[in-house]
């Protein structure tokens, strides 16, 4: 199974083989991957192969739905989000250093978060982010989640848990927002 997400500058999709490539020496970044709670470092092509086989299954369950972010100029690979709900619908994100600071974080989350309500029937979705990333809960906030609670997170990346901040967003959240926008 696929599945196509579009907004006004970005595709999502599947991620594919020929994606490696692309997405390793984003990942490779330790600014990226400290920021994520399931991406080593250092980020190899052993851990992409195995994350596109996990994203392949992911898609056939229905557990795991992972999108590539991709810009439509050009066609560049930005980074990735996902939405798990075999982690009681789990909603996270990640872009490359490159393409901070542009909006596409917003752009792409916006478009997941509304393939989750209105597609996939999720009735909440839940998030968290470092609270050494603040960045990351600017676009949680603008994506509507609101703080639920601390937390303390396990990162690969910096081989230990690290605090962070649970954020959520239910269906009815996400609707007021829908129709105020």
């Amino acid at each position: 199974m696929s599945c196509l997400l579009e907004t006004e500058r970005l595709l999502l999709r599947l991620p594919e083989a020929a994606d490696i490539s692309h997405f390793v020496p984003l990942l490779q970044d330790f600014e990226v991957a400290k920021n994520l709670s399931r991406a080593p470092h250092p980020y190899t092509e052993d851990d992409a192969c195995a994350f596109i086989t996990h994203a392949a299954r992911g898609w056939r369950t229905g557990e795991d739905l992972a999108f590539a972010i991709l810009r439509k100029k050009g066609s560049a690979y930005i980074g990735a989000c996902g939405l798990h709900p075999s982690r009681d619908w789990e909603f996270g994100y990640w872009l490359g250093k490159a393409f901070w600071g542009q909006g596409y974080a917003t752009e792409a989350g916006a478009r997941a978060v509304a393939y989750a309500f209105e597609e996939r029937g999720a009735d909440r979705l839940n998030a968290c982010w470092y609270t050494d990333n603040p960045a990351s809960g600017r676009v949680l906030e603008k994506l509507g989640f609101k703080r639920s609670g601390n937390a303390s997170r396990a990162c690969m990346a910096r081989g230990t848990c690290v605090e962070a901040y649970s954020v959520t967003l239910d269906r009815a959240a996400y609707e007021t927002r829908k129709k105020v926008s």
